[in-house]
């Protein structure tokens, strides 16, 4: 079943043209990877379909339903979230608070703090530590926990391994394919091409707002989607 469905998707920062008719589809439980290089409108295109910047043409239906222009809080809903960049967390709350933020407004569903702290067992001893205090990593699996406290069926996670070291980055990988078992629908975006290539089943390049390469990821070799990234 198609989950997601974006037809020529545009998207601007005042006069600048971010995100120019992007069109793709992805099935409920498919992976799919967002590469290109900085400033490519890998982001833009994220926060378009959270509803956390104005589609300016386009439409972004999920499940079916047109949500081009529903408010992020109205996707949470229906079953997206988004794992901003910067991961954006309450730097005086403690991870157990940052979690309960979102639980808030949960969607029903398996995802807890506990079942949260399970997939991300580093998490489990700092659970009473302020945010602010926590390193990169332990930043980046408490903004995914967050994220799945509202039990989404489609979870957006921009910068997945900007600036981490590769042992954290193995455990937020190892997270994300239990969530995967789950169900969860991926989109992510990922500097790491190789990663990339090997952790979705789809992949899209972006270069200058535009799709440059699309398909499934085992169909592209390494060197075309690097050609396609740098353009």
């Amino acid at each position: 079943m198609t989950l997601l469905t974006v037809e020529g998707l545009e998207a601007r920062h005042g006069l600048l043209h971010a995100v120019r008719g992007v069109s793709l589809a992805l099935a409920e439980g498919e992976k799919l990877a967002l590469v290109g290089a900085n400033g490519a409108g890998k982001t833009t295109l994220l926060r378009a379909l959270a509803g956390a910047h104005p589609a300016a043409a386009g439409t972004v239906r999920f499940d079916g339903a047109d949500v081009t222009a529903l408010p992020a809080h109205r996707r949470v809903a229906l079953g997206l979230a988004l794992v901003p960049e910067g991961r954006r967390l309450f730097p005086e709350m403690t991870v157990v608070e940052n979690l309960l933020v979102a639980g808030r407004h949960r969607r029903p569903g398996p995802w807890t703090v506990d079942t949260v702290l399970d997939a991300f067992p580093l998490l489990r001893p700092l659970r009473h530590r302020r945010a602010a205090n926590l390193s990169g990593g332990e930043q980046q699996a408490t903004a995914i926990g967050r994220a799945l406290m509202t039990n989404p069926r489609l979870l957006l996670l921009d910068e997945v391994s900007l600036g981490l070291s590769p042992a954290v980055v193995k455990i937020l990988y190892e997270a994300l394919a239990l969530i995967r078992k789950d169900g969860v629908t991926l989109v992510f975006v990922e500097q790491d091409v190789r990663r990339a290539l090997a952790f979705s089943d789809h992949l899209v390049c972006l270069h200058k707002g535009t799709v440059r390469l699309a398909g499934p990821s085992q169909s592209h070799a390494l060197d075309e989607v690097r050609r396609a990234y740098f353009g």
